[in-house]
């Protein structure tokens, strides 16, 4: 057993902490005791690493350079633990269309398993290897690396495709993509019929999209075991399985059933994979598929827990990170923590202690990593600690699978998440702290052995470890299903709460996404799509009361401003307020403040910025352009990364990389325009454009309250302005908001001033006006 003394009474930080020790439990020195029962097992004996001297730079010149990176990339591939069952693999995809791939972290499957797919001939014919990943910046990073593995150009024969992002060309054959963009495919191509192979990649995470995939991903497999024209006709109203074909589609997906239509279809190869899943039951949801584990991490992971549980995880980290700091050997820290605010607080008290310390003793280097920091402070974490220093990464759960940080060797793992919940009676997501599940626990510890052998310090008993649910609750049980559902009935699904998922969402959930999209037009009565209302929500990938608003929009003459409020809408936090400097971050966002609220306030800052991007392209390339915006979005405390977004989601075409022009399938101001709406400005008329956010967001709407508070009109409950919001003081009589979320309390965000009188005016589907 070890055991090791947190309360470090040598250092003088008047921390307590009784009792806190971690022990190693019996024979965990990696978690090959969580047991899964698998149909098929592959073993992999752990594979060392290449020797580091290899990493070192050639003396050549840039040519030489090249090679010796290339050949370094060789030699990492050949150590990978899947490098040695390539042969098996292909062996196993031959035989089985449908294959579940348990592949421990570290083992090389999300990078490895598409090329061997590619060099076995899974591509031939012009066919396409596609790999869904449930975060963009899982599929865009993973797709730089193969590329770069497979000495090709982005776009060429490796490519990504994410929501107004698509880097693909004609030649691209190992396509990595989102969830949500297989699913939109779908829409054009009921077959799938570009692609012979299909890999749903971290399927234990069970995003919504992933569950609806799986569903389709199962349907479109068994109806490729056989001809075309032995499946419904695009006539037909109903399947087996509860698909409709719905004859109003438009003509591209008419057209691509109608090429289909008589051919023989080869049989898609679907591979299901993680490194921690419950093969058990995705090998029964799909007819008892074989299941095969890639095992043997490159690496050990050491698994510690806690003699009892903390009563304060957040000082139990804090001391944590000093123990490793001052005890262990070389290597950087990655700390997991469930929120912004969270890892602010950490990140603060780890350099006040750090002073206490003597000289010698300070060379830590604190970094925080959450999805709203902006993209030029994310990346410092990759980035290689200054010599003589260890790095400590504060991190949310965006590091347990989107990124890959490099020099990570310990773990702490409080065990917590922050996870979103939606309440289909009170229509309010909620952001709770639970216990992780254990396949994250998994996750997180597998981040310290990717280079060498680790350790995980979770602060928790192994008990506590046992009671841990086994994945992670699906978040189609925990989320608004209007966008879902929408989706589904565009894809010809008529019966809702009988498509086959994995696991069904509740009854009461579905039910009131069909009542919220029929309140906004989308459906008949008879719970069909709407023309042309419904079939145009239905096109745009945005939440349905987004694309209802982009549709008034243009009965109000003010689509222009609706586009650029709809695309701030969709990126991260716009305003970046960092915790040292709270005031100054607060008085530059007064310079684009608007009295009116939130969504005037985006547009500003949107207009500002496109401004000073197009003066200062006059004369400079666009590097140069690039480089100026970031500087002043620095200076007013704004997440360059997020307007940047913004103005790609925008406009129909933005910067090229390598030469390749990207593309943007399903870029919003391209459908609308394609759909025949009006795109015109409102100019200084903001009062139409006030007008249609009331006629779009009418469930979104709240009256001010004796007490200073919000009641929701739709539910009745008790509300309050978030803090960020621009009118958090001015308190306006009647408001409309974009979300509503419960943290501490019940707050409202993104919110614009509306007149009352208007709600039964614009919405008199909902609204009459009473005396």
């Amino acid at each position: 057993m070890c055991t090791f003394d947190l309360a470090l009474h040598r250092v003088d930080w008047q921390i307590q902490c009784q009792s806190f020790r971690f022990f190693k439990p019996k024979g965990a020195v990696n978690e090959a005791a969580e047991q899964i029962a698998y149909t098929g097992r592959i073993t992999v004996n752990e594979m060392p690493s290449m020797d580091p001297a290899g990493s070192k730079g050639s003396n050549g010149g840039p040519k030489a350079d090249f090679f010796a990176r290339k050949q370094r990339i060789e030699q990492q591939r050949k150590s990978l633990p899947i490098a040695s069952v390539e042969k098996r693999l292909m062996d196993e995809v031959r035989g089985h269309d449908i294959l579940i791939i348990v592949g421990e972290t570290g083992s090389g499957k999300t990078t490895q398993l598409p090329q061997y797919l590619f060099n076995a001939g899974f591509c031939r014919d012009g066919k396409i290897i596609g790999i869904a990943q449930p975060r963009r910046v899982a599929a865009v990073t993973v797709a730089k690396r193969v590329a770069e593995e497979c000495g090709v150009e982005m776009g060429q024969r490796v490519g990504y495709s994410i929501r107004f992002d698509d880097m693909t060309s004609s030649s691209t054959r190992i396509k990595y993509m989102t969830d949500g963009l297989l699913l939109r495919e779908a829409l054009l191509d009921k077959y799938l019929s570009k692609y012979s192979v299909f890999i749903v990649d971290e399927a234990h995470e069970r995003t919504v999209d992933t569950d609806v995939l799986l569903g389709i991903l199962k349907s479109v497999q068994k109806a490729r075991s056989g001809p075309i024209n032995q499946l419904p006709d695009i006539d037909h109203t109903k399947a087996n399985n509860g698909v409709v074909i719905d004859k109003e589609n438009d003509s591209q997906r008419a057209s691509s059933l109608n090429r289909c239509r008589g051919l023989k279809l080869s049989p898609l190869k679907l591979i299901i994979m993680s490194a921690s899943l419950d093969a058990r039951g995705f090998s029964e949801y799909f007819g008892g598929a074989r299941a095969v584990h890639v095992q043997g991490r490159q690496f050990p992971v050491e698994i510690f827990y806690t003699k009892a549980p903390e009563t304060d995880y957040l000082d139990a980290t804090l001391i944590t990170i000093f123990q490793i700091h001052l005890e262990e050997g070389a290597g950087d820290v990655l700390v997991f923590l469930t929120g912004q605010e969270e890892i602010e607080s950490v990140e603060r008290l780890v350099l006040e202690k750090l002073q206490q310390l003597p000289e010698e003793k300070r060379k830590l280097k604190v970094l925080p990593i959450y999805s709203s920091l902006p993209s030029e402070k994310q990346m410092q974490v990759f980035m290689p600690a200054p010599t003589g220093f260890r790095k400590v990464i504060l991190a949310t759960n965006i590091a347990e699978t989107s990124v890959t940080i490099p020099g990570i060797k310990y773990v702490i793992d409080p065990g917590l998440v922050k996870a979103r919940t939606y309440s289909a009676r009170t229509g309010m997501e909620s952001l709770v702290v639970v216990p992780t599940s254990k396949a994250q626990a998994l996750q997180r510890s597998g981040r310290a052995g990717r280079e060498g052998p680790g350790k995980c310090f979770r602060l928790y008993p192994e008990r506590e470890f046992e009671k841990l649910s086994d994945s992670t609750v699906p978040e189609i049980k925990r989320c608004n299903l209007s966008k879902v559902v929408l989706q589904l009935k565009a894809l010809g699904v008529d019966d809702i709460i009988g498509f086959d998922f994995m696991e069904k969402p509740s009854r009461e959930a579905v039910i009131k996404s069909l009542e919220l999209l029929a309140l906004l037009g989308a459906l008949t009565e008879e719970s069909r799509l709407s023309k042309p209302v419904g079939h145009q929500m239905a096109r745009l990938p945005l939440d349905p009361t987004h694309a209802k608003a982009l549709i008034l929009a243009s009965q109000f003459n003010c689509l222009e401003e609706m586009l650029i409020a709809v695309a701030m809408l969709s990126v991260e936090s716009i305003f970046y307020a960092p915790r040292e400097k709270l005031e100054e971050a607060r008085t530059a966002a007064k310079c684009f403040s608007s009295l009116e609220g939130d969504h005037l306030t985006l547009i500003n800052v949107y207009r500002a910025s496109d401004e000073l991007f197009e003066k200062s392209k006059i004369g400079n390339n666009r590097e140069k352009a690039e480089k100026t915006m970031r500087k002043w979005c620095k200076e007013n405390f704004i997440n360059s990364r997020s307007v940047r977004q913004a103005r790609d989601i925008h406009r129909q075409a933005t910067s090229s990389f390598l030469g390749l022009k990207p593309k943007y399938d399903w870029q919003i101001r391209e459908n609308v325009e394609q759909m025949g709406l009006h795109v015109a400005s409102c100019g200084d008329d903001m009062l139409q454009f006030r007008r249609c956010l009331a006629a779009a967001f009418f469930l979104n709407a709240a009256l001010k309250q004796p007490d200073g508070t919000y009641r929701v009109l739709s539910s009745g409950q008790s509300v309050q302005i978030h803090p960020s919001s621009v009118l958090f003081r001015t308190k306006p009589d009647c408001l409309i908001f974009d979300e509503l979320v419960r943290t501490n309390h019940n707050y409202i965000r993104n919110v614009s001033r509306v007149d009352y009188l208007w709600l039964p005016e614009l919405a008199p589907q909902y609204y009459t006006l009473k005396e």
